[in-house]
């Protein structure tokens, strides 16, 4: 199975990955955890991206294609299927993403668009807590930690994101369904695009996946 998830922010976009990893057995690739792994290891790559970071800017598109290209290319690694979470961002890396694929010969199945409601995701992300030792997530009332503002991975102190907040969430959630229109269309025209409502329980929405892949003769396949 190939997949890419698409969605904005609070759509459950991880939760639902942790889950179809399981049950698919793919390679879940996060641009994020890259990104963090790349600067930790202090590579070429990661250095570059830190300097846009550290400035507050966006890491520019040819960055992230080459540490995405990167790790579809690398020893065969994504040869039983992968999970694409959080590229591609824009209709240009989507395209970027294509000619990847083509030349390793591992075209996507699908592109899952989480649709989530505004007062759904408020409820999602002004609950969510984050580790400032490890990066893990926790909700208060989803997810909750095992002893409050302590993380249960590595014993550090949770704290709530600044941009975590009512205001903030409607005007990234604007921003969100305007950039990732282009991407929805290309999908969308290539045939590849499923919607799927991500108000629904991660759980739930698993199982409605799993069907829709079994019915499209996806399963079982690299």
């Amino acid at each position: 199975m190939r997949l890419v998830l698409l969605g904005p922010p609070g759509a459950g976009k991880g939760t639902l990955a942790a889950l179809l990893k399981k049950s698919l057995k793919v390679r879940h690739i996060s641009t994020g955890d890259i990104l963090r792994e790349e600067m930790k290891n202090n590579s070429a790559l990661g250095q570059e991206a830190k300097k846009y970071i550290d400035n507050g800017e966006l890491v520019p598109d040819e960055v992230v294609t080459k540490l995405i290209e990167s790790k579809l290319t690398a020893n065969d690694r994504v040869d039983g299927g992968y999970m694409l979470d959080g590229f591609p961002r824009t209709k240009k890396q989507a395209e970027a993403l294509d000619r990847i694929l083509k030349k390793i010969h591992r075209p996507l199945d699908y592109a899952l668009y989480l649709e989530s409601t505004l007062p759904v995701i408020i409820q999602r992300l002004t609950g969510r807590r984050v580790c400032r030792g490890c990066g893990a997530l926790f909700h208060v009332k989803n997810r909750p930690p095992r002893r409050e503002g302590i993380c249960d991975e590595c014993g550090g102190i949770l704290y709530q994101r600044a941009d975590d907040n009512a205001e903030t969430i409607k005007t990234r959630m604007e921003v969100y369904l305007k950039n990732t229109q282009p991407i929805i269309a290309y999908y969308e025209a290539q045939g590849k695009l499923k919607n799927v409502d991500a108000d629904k329980d991660s759980e739930e929405l698993q199982a409605i996946l799993m069907k829709t892949f079994d019915e499209g003769h996806k399963l079982n396949q690299p």
